[in-house]
């Protein structure tokens, strides 16, 4: 169903197609709010120190310049990275949500949960499931000075909630534990952690030889310190088994403890409570310096080429303010990302393709005073209503009707009796505009699994 867009990586969705879209963020949002979550949104537009505080994504920033600009030189665009306060637009929504905790903390009761619905940009090569231009949809859990583990718990469970609400296929998250790769690497003597993190992430993209290059050339690592990293990459299991397994390499470290230790937390309270949808999976790294502990990717069964739908994890030093830190977990789902696959795929569809429910028709030019009367009893009890332009023939409004996809059409004769036709059943009765009510399923549009 999805078309490909005139401009490259900034979709644009068809009416039917927005539905789609609507149905996903509303599921989100009702989901976010039945577990406390308060809805915030912040500036499109941040400063590039801000974003390029953590993590190697400068090349996937725009950077913002006015076209007229009598000041613009033509190195502007150059050296607009290296100026922190250019102005850029945001690439995630943690970043910004950082900030707005760090300026309004004042306000804020803490820990305090929030999700944001919004647009981002990122300057990526444009394919399926990735765009230049995409929604997301963030949860995040910020403390003052600590944050309990329990919220890295309680986050993904939030998370394997609203997935499952979707129309989607099956999916599998997949958790580690930074802690837990840092600490191992560390016991292996290579001590660019951060170096290796991001070797590792690549490990599905160019495979374990390549990574193992990587590690040897790039940082310095031996054979076995490579064939090592890679062993603890390779394990996977749906159960705290990979705590022995871990063990196994014969690794010891502190801090590979403690992130076993919270990682078998994450592990098993989600197997009680969200069965079959999670797996701890050593090769997570996830690219962004700035998570300290639990990380997680989300893929779709059946559809991994498209790669993570959901991701995040635990930072502890992403937002500061003197010697006040307010560490946080959270995950992102990228809401453009499931949309133009559940349309590529056909996985869903709406009931139909606009909110309309009823059309009232026009007997005469004249009567169309009339019809608004009708149409406006019949939305106070919240049926969305049309009134016909012009008095055409009722067979060409009918048509009109079916061509938007409404399902019934209103009729009002000159003695002043109603009726109400379902055009997809030919049935036709008599109705009063003060009490006639559809039945629930046409009453609203409703997206299901195709």
């Amino acid at each position: 169903m999805a078309r490909t867009a005139s401009l490259s990586g900034f979709p644009e969705w068809l009416p039917e197609e927005r539905l789609v879209e609507l149905h996903v963020l509303d599921t989100l949002r009702k989901t976010f709010e039945l577990h406390g979550f308060s809805s915030i949104e912040t500036r499109a537009v941040e400063t590039v120190g801000q974003l390029l505080r953590k993590g190697e994504i400068d090349k996937e920033v725009y950077g913002l310049s006015r076209l007229q600009d009598d000041d613009a030189d033509p190195a502007s665009a150059a050296t607009a990275k290296t100026d922190p306060n250019a102005l850029a637009l945001h690439f995630d929504l943690t970043v910004p949500f950082a900030r707005y905790v760090v300026e309004n903390a004042g306000y804020l009761a803490f820990p305090f949960r929030r999700y944001q619905i919004q647009k981002v940009w990122r300057g990526e090569r444009p394919q399926e499931g990735r765009a230049r231009e995409f929604t997301q949809a963030d949860i995040d859990i910020v403390g003052d000075g600590t944050l309990p583990f329990r919220y890295d718990v309680e986050i993904a469970l939030v998370i394997a909630e609203a997935l499952s609400a979707l129309p989607i296929p099956d999916f599998l998250l997949r958790i580690n534990n930074r802690k837990l790769a840092e600490g191992f690497y560390t016991g292996i003597g290579l001590t660019d952690t951060a170096g290796v993190l991001r070797s590792i992430d690549k490990l599905e993209k160019i495979g374990a030889d390549k990574v193992a290059e990587l590690l040897k050339t790039e940082l310095g690592a031996t054979d076995e310190q490579a064939r090592a990293a890679l062993a603890l990459a390779s394990i996977r299991t749906p159960d705290t088994g990979f705590v022995e397994q871990v063990r196994a390499l014969g690794v010891s470290n502190d801090l590979l403890e403690e992130g076993l230790s919270e990682l078998e937390q994450v592990i098993s309270a989600a197997v009680q409570r969200a069965p079959g949808k999670v797996v701890a999976d050593l090769s997570i790294a996830r690219g962004l310096d700035y998570y300290t502990g639990t990380v997680v990717e989300t893929v779709l069964v059946g559809h991994e080429q498209l790669g993570s739908i959901c991701s995040g994890g635990r930072y502890d030093a992403l937002a500061s303010k003197g010697n006040r830190t307010f560490p946080g977990v959270g995950l992102s789902i990228g809401v453009t990302r499931l949309v133009s696959r559940i349309l590529s795929q056909d996985l869903a569809k709406a009931s139909r393709s606009v909110p309309t429910a009823v059309l009232v028709a026009l007997n005469t030019d004249e009567s169309w005073g009339a019809a608004q009367d009708v149409a406006a009893q019949l939305r106070t009890r919240g049926i969305a209503t049309e009134v016909a332009a012009k008095a055409e023939k009722f067979g060409k409004q009918i048509k009109f009707a079916d061509r938007r996809g409404i399902p019934f059409v209103w009729f009002t004769d000159d003695e002043g009796k109603h009726q109400v036709k379902d055009i997809r059943s030919g049935e036709q009765v008599d109705a009063d505009p003060a009490t006639w009510t559809p039945a629930d399923e046409d009453l609203h549009v409703t997206v299901s699994r195709a």
